[in-house]
């Protein structure tokens, strides 16, 4: 199980969810997770062991997050394109996307993954430079992917078009 799907099931994503995070307050509302959850991290210089609180509040936040905002109204949104796309992306194994696609997305994930880890070590050893860097990989690869996921929906549902099926 690759770790998209292992995150997926952890967050408890079903069908429902998915339709509610697919609006864009939703996405855009998840943007800051990254810089908040570092911030509380490396709030434990202040405030010791109730750093741990923060933590776990914006934990909390991230899984109540999709459940929060109802299913958009329509489509049109770039971050609903993005979260549609990434269900796609998703599903991938069983229904698989374009090499070009699957190429890039991979790519990406592994930058935002080398982000994450640049920023764990600037985390922990109180780097602010190392946090940084980490946090700006990981945050850019996240957007450039969701940028991508857009165009992979687009993509999908011009082939579904052509070819007369439902996407």
């Amino acid at each position: 199980m690759d770790i998209a799907k292992l995150t997926e099931r952890f967050m408890g994503m079903d069908d429902a969810t998915w339709a509610k995070h697919a609006n864009p307050w939703s996405g855009w509302s998840r943007m800051p997770i990254p810089p908040l959850l570092s911030l509380a991290v490396w709030s434990r210089v202040w405030l010791g062991w109730g750093a741990l609180w923060l933590v776990l509040a914006v934990l909390v936040w991230t899984w109540i997050n999709p459940r929060l905002f109802g299913a958009p109204s329509n489509h049109n949104a770039w971050m609903t394109k993005a979260v549609l796309g990434e269900r796609v992306w998703l599903a991938s194994r069983s229904n698989p996307i374009p090499c070009h696609h699957a190429r890039v997305s991979r790519i990406l994930n592994i930058a935002a993954v080398m982000g994450v880890i640049v920023l764990a070590y600037g985390l922990w050893q109180l780097d602010l430079g190392w946090a940084m860097v980490g946090l700006v990989t990981t945050m850019g690869a996240k957007l450039w992917f969701l940028d991508r996921m857009v165009w992979l929906l687009a993509d999908m549902a011009e082939d579904a078009r052509r070819e007369g099926t439902p996407m």
